[in-house]
Formats: structure tokens, sequence, C-alpha cells
């Protein structure tokens, strides 16, 4: 059966890529909502019956109420956030108008909708909830992953905001019956991230010639997740996690950043051996910084839930993905050179 399925912040990296993919793997029709910020870039679909954008705040509840008439959605897949935590630091506002007060918006026009369906239409829905494993803080090295039971203590206003979305979502589905699923992942890394995010300001500072800033020593530790492999098992979730339920999904590729950051020149070496006026190796480039204000020393994630109730696990290896990525970044620098000009 045919659905119509809303992807909030789908012109987002990880949105992006789920978008694509469920128009491309599905018969459903995708609405992509996205206010468009700085860090947004729409998906390669052209407009048809099977895909449609609309340019709304996810604050904005008289759009998304129109929105809701329009399309009659069958599925919330909301991933509308933002995202970078150096950003939250700095000026934690957006994260609490966007993470907070839009998924509060969402919510009650998503339950206003539904509280109207009709009997068949009402059990079929679904409000899906995109969120972090930030949300649970962090990990000692000797401590077990996280699981979707990890008590939560965030460290950052980022994660602090996901947080409160996390328990406003749980809220709606105790109080209201708001049908909802949960998702927290980890690092998400490939094509098409913008380059505020780790791996693309090393890959195209070093394209530059410019310091590849590491945050201290560099050992601190993530989980990395191939963003194909996280829009398969969204797509999982939202069709088949039980109602109620949070899922944890990682990519079993626990790294230090110094470590993400050696892969990367090793990578540039090979794939792009010209280098900038004055290079001589890229891995000279690496330079260590300040560490950032409250900055956690590791995540981990334990997926076992996702892969049992599912079948889910992650195709891509870090090794794999990585040099899919740096070669991504090669082929399209230019575009990202101009748009952080």
């Amino acid at each position: 059966m045919q659905k119509t399925i809303f992807v909030t912040g789908g012109a987002g990296f990880i949105g992006r890529v789920l978008v694509e993919h469920l128009v491309q793997n599905t018969p459903h029709r995708i609405v992509n909502i996205d206010k468009l910020t700085y860090a947004s870039h729409l998906p390669a679909i052209e407009p048809s019956r099977n895909y449609a954008f609309e340019k709304i705040d996810i604050c904005d509840a008289e759009k998304l109420r129109q929105a809701f008439d329009k399309y009659q959605p069958d599925l919330i897949m909301h991933l509308a956030a933002e995202t970078h935590v150096d950003n939250s630091i700095s000026g934690p506002g957006p994260f609490i108008q966007s993470n907070i007060v839009g998924t509060f918006t969402l919510l009650e026009q998503a339950r206003f909708y539904w509280g109207k369906l009709e009997v068949a239409k009402k059990e079929r829905f679904r409000f899906h909830h995109v969120s972090t494993d930030e949300v649970f803080g962090d990990l000692q090295p000797e401590d077990p992953a996280f699981t979707e039971i990890t008590p939560y203590a965030p460290s950052s206003p980022y994660s602090a905001s996901k947080a409160s979305a996390d328990h406003l979502v749980r809220a709606w589905y105790r109080t209201f019956g708001l049908p909802v699923v949960i998702t927290n992942c980890s690092n998400n890394y490939g094509p098409g991230a913008f380059p505020e995010k780790m791996i693309p300001l090393m890959i195209l500072n070093a394209r530059q010639g410019k310091q590849l800033p590491v945050y201290g020593t560099g050992n601190q530790v993530r989980d990395w997740l191939y963003v194909e492999d996280h829009a398969k098992a969204l797509q999982l979730v939202a069709e088949k996690g039980r109602l109620g339920e949070t899922y944890a999904i990682g990519g079993k590729n626990e790294k230090k950043n110094i470590d993400i950051v050696r892969m990367i020149c090793v990578l540039l070496e090979e794939l792009a051996p010209v280098k900038p006026q004055g290079v001589r190796m890229y891995a000279d480039l690496i330079t260590h910084v300040t560490d950032r204000p409250g900055h956690d020393y590791r995540y981990a994630i334990d997926c076992s839930k996702i892969e049992r109730e599912l079948g889910w696990t992650p195709a891509e290896s870090f090794e794999t993905g990585l040099r899919k990525t740096v070669a991504w970044y090669l082929a399209n620098d230019p575009l990202y050179q101009k748009k952080t000009a």
C-alpha cells in the first residue's frame, strides 16, 4: 500500500539521504519539509507524483497544519534539527527553538491531525522521532555501550535540546496515545555532510592546505555509522518498529578522532597526491587545538535490539565507507568551498 511520508529536515545531511533512499526504493509519496538553513542541500530529485518539497519551519504551526491538510500523511519521520555541537555552545538559542519548540509544534499538529482520522488510517499512522546517542552523555573506556535504557545525561546545549525533544515524544505517547517510535543513532558520516562536521572539514581543509584542527589530544572516541546504512535502518524502524519503543542504531566502528584524521591523510596521499603549495605530507597539517567545553570522551552503541527485532545490521565497514566519502569530496569539493567561502 502506498503511503504518504513527511520527512522533516529532508534537506539536511541524513534527511537528504533518507529522502533519496525512500524515493528510489519504495512506492511511497515523500514530502520533504525543510526551512532551508545555511547547511541545507536539497535531494537530487525532480518533483513528481511521488516527491514534493515544502519550505516550512517546523515552529510554524499554521504552515504545518496546512501541509497536513494538503497531503494527509500516514507517517512522520522527524529529522529537522540544529545539530552542530560547537554552534550550540556559541549560541544555544536556535537549538532550543528548533529542537524543542519545533518538536513540540510538530507533535501538536500531528496529534490534532491524527485525532481526526478515520479508524483505519488512524491505526496506520506513526510518528518517528530521530535522535542522537549524545543524549546519553559519555562513556569511559571500560563502560558498556549505550543501550535503549541508558539513563540520559546530556553534556552540551545540543544534546540537552535533543534529550528534551525525546522526552516530549515519549510524553505525547504516554499522555495522548500518539503512536510513536524513537531512534538514537551514533555519528553519521558519508558523502554530502556539511563541512562543519569533522570528516568533511578535514578533507576539505587538507585539500586547501589549511590546518587540520584536532580538539585536545584527539583521543575522544566515537562510533561511526555510514549514512546510507542509517537510512535503511530508519525505514525499517518506521515501518516495523514496535510502537512506544526506542531503537539504538550504531555502526560498530569505535574510532579515536585522531586516528580518523590520520586515516583521512593516508587516503588523501593515495587519492590526491598532488598537494597544495607548501604541503609536504597531509599529516603535517594536523594541529592540536584547545579542547571544547564539556567535550564527551566516548560514545558507543549496542545495537543488538534492532538487529534482533528487525534484522538490521550495518553493511558498510568504516574503511570502505571512509574511502567512498573521501573520494566523493574530492570530486565535489568546489561546491563546498563555494558554500563555505
